[in-house]
């Protein structure tokens, strides 16, 4: 059995369902992490969903110019500060090993986020690869990017704007959360010297601050294998497997019922 993924993908609505039905919409991201150019072993956080792309719900004391309506996607999203160790992982793993250079904004490699919706009693498990998407963004530079995420969308892409999205984000959190990116960098000793702007427990109100724009980031993840293990009834455990086939939304969602 297929769905053209034209039309939303057939595990769509259920995952918004029982996600927006979390206490907190967290889940476990795990990534590949390089010690050398031999040598990569797993990494795993648990991170805060944000929405999925081009679709995200709004903070009602968003100040951000948001993008018309109109548009949807079957990619969950988080936010990142490009500091820690999810970004520079994400974006290796998803180059070629000679190909050292990283943008702001580029494509990453494979990931699997785990979701535990506890009310639904129900784990979703998405596997696929990531999007990263930084303040270059609107670049020619980083056109590519948005070339490969449009794919994915559903709606008349002319009319959406990365650079709108990704302030849209910024605006969605807390501006105690967007302070947080004004933090010194993630992991490095206390003796160091912070550089100027960087401190805890920040308040950010602007959404072109500088500092923290500088280092937010919007992860994007592309699924192409969904896990669905509902455990509501224990009595009758199910599960489905949903594997895309295909390209971006010329693509088609392949739907099979196995053991749990």
């Amino acid at each position: 059995m297929a769905e053209t993924a034209r039309s939303p993908a057939p595990w769509r609505a259920n995952f918004l369902a029982h996600v927006k039905d979390m206490d907190e919409p967290s889940f476990n991201l795990s990534t590949l992490h390089r010690i050398d150019d031999k040598t990569i072993v797993p990494r795993s956080r648990t991170v805060i969903y944000r929405g999925m792309w081009a679709d995200m719900p709004v903070n009602s004391k968003n100040q951000a110019e948001l993008n018309p309506k109109g548009f949807e996607s079957d990619m969950p999203t988080l936010t990142s500060d490009a500091r820690m160790e999810k970004v520079p992982e994400m974006l290796l793993s998803g180059q070629d090993a000679d190909d050292k250079e990283m943008m702001q904004s580029g494509k990453g490699g494979p990931v699997e986020a785990v979701f535990w919706c506890s009310k639904a009693k129900t784990q979703w498990r998405l596997r696929g690869h990531t999007y990263i998407i930084g303040p270059d963004i609107g670049s020619d530079a980083v056109a590519p990017v948005r070339a490969a995420v449009e794919r994915h969308m559903r709606g008349s892409a002319s009319e959406f704007s990365f650079t709108r999205e990704l302030t849209a984000h910024f605006g969605n959190l807390s501006p105690m959360m967007r302070g947080t990116f004004r933090n010194p960098p993630p992991g490095t000793p206390l003796s160091e010297t912070l550089s100027a702007g960087e401190a805890l427990g920040q308040m950010v109100e602007d959404l072109d601050d500088a500092v923290a724009r500088k280092n937010f980031r919007v992860v994007i993840i592309v699924p192409e294998e969904v896990d669905q293990v509902d455990l509501s009834d224990p009595a009758r455990v199910r599960r489905w497997n949903y594997l895309h086939v295909g390209e971006g939304t010329a693509g088609s969602w392949k739907i099979t019922e196995t053991w749990p």
